[in-house]
């Protein structure tokens, strides 16, 4: 059987443009399915618009906050259209180079609607039935929605909606304390809402180190956001006009509800059994080469499940591009996964949490911590808070980080880089930082196991001591 194309890629997010992109440079014939626009929700409703509203809420507060440093001004007037509308225009600027046009110039054929597997080797699309010799299923996932009676007839927003807003609501209850709920509920409370966060654990963030989860959380509080922890909404009624959300013993008054209570991968529409290609609860189940059930064909990104984030979707669609087209020899490594929550202050980490450490290594086990109150530059820009945390081996081998504090996404990169290339610990420490930077706090980091393991060594001590007493008697 002959067949149109070399790779055919449903969805049009960040896995695809990935896979698109790279396969046509190899010349090989390749089709693009999207069923909307090409950027998929990083684009539209993630990463880019997030991070645009967080930097407009960073300025308002650096306005309001700007006494402290004896600068006086007035208190900020927020347009909050006008800051939103800084949000669409960074999405318009990058959307151009995710452009139909840009990647029908690349050789890609740009196919736009929703469609479905009619057997293991077609798949069809506006009555067109396309072939191929490989398939890359890439079409992302969407927000969850909690179970809480009431909630569909209330009314509520998601990160699909509030890009879009066109105007700030006084009030804003969201469920769900996890990254997307954090940033969107710290930018909400800066650009002038009052914002209750609802947390189903003990802290904000639960899956990261807790104590740099906590220094998050003590900031929220700070800013005059209000934190439930432990809480779970139950109930939402619609009473004069203002949503009630019954969370255990408690009533949250808000205008509007944002739900964040995480993904949902999207397969509904896309008839995988007739494909033969197996789905469970988090998604497409794939093997160590990211083939799906049907070896013919491949999924990457949040439809998987696992690590949903554009960096790990881009990533993981190199990894089923190079498998699909040339040969199955290559496996995805998540052994090296960081990722940041971009709230102020920045969490970032990679690797293993302190406790996940001690499960695995008992008490081969060193906690390495310093402070940014003791880095001059954070001091210098009243960001003396927050902390680096490395945890490694008594061989000095790196078994995670995490970093509480400012520019922390970025600051993580010299371990990623260490721990990718199996470097030790002592790495950090062995090149000069320029001073001052924020990046002093790796190395400084960095030098607390030498630092431990020199005040356990008794011995060593005393042969030191020694050394230095005959020293002086011969000088």
């Amino acid at each position: 059987m002959s067949v149109e194309y070399d790779l055919v890629i449903i969805g049009g997010g960040s896995a695809g443009l990935v896979a698109a992109s790279a396969g046509a440079q190899l010349k090989a014939r390749v089709a693009l399915v999207e069923k909307h626009l090409l950027g998929g929700d990083c684009l539209f409703y993630g990463c880019v618009p997030s991070k645009s509203m967080i930097h407009a809420a960073q300025i308002a507060y650096d306005v309001k906050t700007a006494s402290d440093f004896g600068i006086h001004t007035s208190a900020p007037q927020i347009d909050f259209a006008k800051a939103l509308s800084h949000v669409q225009q960074v999405v318009g600027m990058i959307q151009e180079y995710d452009s139909t046009e840009r990647f029908e110039s690349l050789g890609v054929d740009v196919i736009y609607g929703q469609g479905q597997f009619l057997d293991s080797r077609t798949f069809e699309v506006n009555g067109r039935r396309l072939s191929a010799r490989a398939f890359l299923i890439s079409t992302g996932s969407h927000p969850a929605m909690p179970p809480v009676e009431g909630l569909q007839e209330a009314g509520f927003l998601t990160n699909v909606q509030v890009f879009s807003m066109k105007a700030r609501p006084a009030s804003l209850a969201v469920i769900g304390a996890g990254p997307i709920g954090c940033e969107l509920g710290q930018s909400f409370s800066r650009l002038g809402s009052e914002v209750t966060l609802i947390a189903s654990r003990d802290t904000i963030m639960h899956r990261e180190e807790p104590e740099a989860a906590s220094v998050v959380q003590k900031q929220f509080e700070w800013e005059g956001i209000r934190v439930l922890t432990n809480s779970r909404a139950q109930k939402v009624q619609v009473i004069d006009g203002k949503k009630h959300l019954y969370v255990g013993d408690q009533v949250v008054v808000a205008d509007e509800i944002l739900v964040a209570t995480g993904r949902t991968p999207n397969v509904g529409s896309l008839n995988l059994e007739a494909a033969g290609v197996e789905c469970g609860k988090t998604g497409i189940k794939v093997d160590e080469k990211l083939r799906t059930t049907n070896k013919r064909i491949y999924a990457a990104g949040d439809v998987i499940g696992g690590y949903q984030f554009t960096h790990v979707a881009g990533y993981e669609a190199a990894v089923a591009m190079q498998n699909a087209l040339i040969f199955p020899t290559k496996k995805a490594d998540y052994r090296v996964i960081p990722w940041a929550t971009f709230t102020n202050p920045e969490l970032a980490r990679v690797g293993l949490t302190e406790q996940q450490a001690r499960d695995r290594y008992g008490d081969d086990v060193y906690i390495l911590k310093h402070e940014f109150a003791e880095v001059d530059r954070a001091l210098a820009e009243a960001a003396g808070y927050g902390f680096a945390k490395f945890i490694t081996r008594s061989n000095g081998e790196i078994l995670g980080a995490h970093i509480v504090g400012p520019h922390a996404g970025e600051l993580i990169h010299e371990v990623v880089l260490a721990m990718s290339h199996k470097m030790k610990i002592d790495t950090l420490k062995s090149f000069i930082h320029i001073y001052p930077t924020l990046s002093e706090i790796n190395s400084k980091a960095a030098l607390q196991l030498t630092k431990q393991k020199y005040a356990k060594n008794e011995f060593l001590q005393t042969v030191l001591r020694k050394f230095f007493n005959f020293r002086r008697s011969i000088a």
